[in-house]
């Protein structure tokens, strides 16, 4: 494994992150989700990245069992808030009391003192931006987090967190977009903010939900099993990418895997790391030997005779329009 610092911060992470979005506490069992944490510790992954919402606060609560016999100072926990965790009107967004109450709720159940990373998972447009940045601050200083860090913020809104963020004395240090070779949109506008206020993005969707890994094929219909045929698994994600004109596209990277001795989800995964914004790439699996292959993307380089070759197969079908941040939506 390789390790990165997130940002201009000094919290070195492992440059493959692992996640459990849409696996662990519904698409995958707890042993087999447990197994999968396994297999990224044995892999040298030190970095684990939840949320509160995901799988229902399930997510949290299954990866804080499987990690709570390691050397808590030897790993980096993340996690997240902002999205409905309960039926009120105040179980949401990035109000004080959401936030106060959740940073509490989600180290119960990774069973923690603290996270290392303490992310907004969205932009709040219905909550004055002070009050959200006060209420992280006063996360930091009781502890329960190290860092602060946002997911899917526009560049606009990575400026403005960042400035009050530094009025408060608190280190704001990461972004948490989608990122791959086919979904750039963070390329013309947020990767040059971060640059600017040194901070760092730990990517997600690296493989574009699956689609990267070839196992996908145009004119046909998808493996049985795979995440476009699980409805609870993340189908609805994965069906924008699933249209002949990328599968095309991406089967025509095998050859250039080959050449590079890399399987098509190592070829994606080491193109996010390419990028020196990128301080990790989160992987999710639903078995423990996608992580140990995913895993040997780390440290992986590419000549720019490579970069150019991907570029030109890819370039018909990559999305690049800044505006599709989620950031620049409303709280949906």
């Amino acid at each position: 494994m390789e390790f990165r610092r997130l940002g201009r911060s000094g919290l070195t992470i492992s440059e493959i992150a692992y996640g459990n979005w849409i696996t662990h506490g519904s698409q995958v069992e707890e042993d087999a989700a447990a197994a999968c944490i396994r297999a990224a510790l044995d892999a040298g992954i030190t970095t684990f990245d939840t949320a509160d919402v995901y799988a229902e606060t399930r997510a949290e609560a299954v990866l804080g069992r499987a990690l709570k016999d390691q050397r808590r100072e030897g790993i980096e926990v993340f996690t997240k808030v902002y999205f409905p965790t309960g039926p009120g009107q105040n179980d949401r967004g990035l109000g004080r009391k959401h936030i106060l109450e959740s940073i509490d709720n989600s180290l119960r159940r990774l069973q923690t003192d603290y996270v290392d990373l303490y992310q907004a998972h969205r932009y709040d447009h219905s909550t004055p931006l002070e009050e959200t940045m006060e209420a992280f601050a006063d996360v930091i200083r009781s502890g329960k987090a190290l860092y602060i860090g946002v997911s899917e913020w526009t560049a606009d809104q990575l400026r403005a967190g960042h400035r009050l963020a530094r009025e408060l004395n608190v280190p704001f240090i990461s972004n948490q977009p989608q990122y791959s070779a086919l979904w750039r949109v963070i390329e013309a506008e947020v990767v040059p903010a971060s640059e600017e206020l040194g901070v760092g993005q730990i990517v997600w969707s690296p493989i574009a939900q699956g689609v990267l890994t070839g196992k996908y094929k145009p004119r046909a219909q998808p493996p049985a099993g795979s995440r476009a045929t699980d409805e609870k698994g993340g189908a609805d994600f994965v069906a924008g990418w699933l249209r002949d004109d990328v599968l095309e596209r991406v089967q025509q990277l095998r050859p250039l895997a080959d050449e590079a001795g890399l399987s098509l989800a190592q070829l994606a995964v080491a193109w996010v790391l390419q990028n020196s914004n990128v301080s990790a790439a989160i992987i999710g699996a639903s078995r423990p030997e996608q992580v140990t292959e995913n895993a040997k993307a780390a440290g992986v380089t590419f000549d720019a005779d490579l970069l150019k070759a991907i570029d030109d197969v890819l370039e018909p079908v990559v999305e690049r329009n800044p505006a599709l941040t989620a950031g620049h939506g409303g709280n949906d």
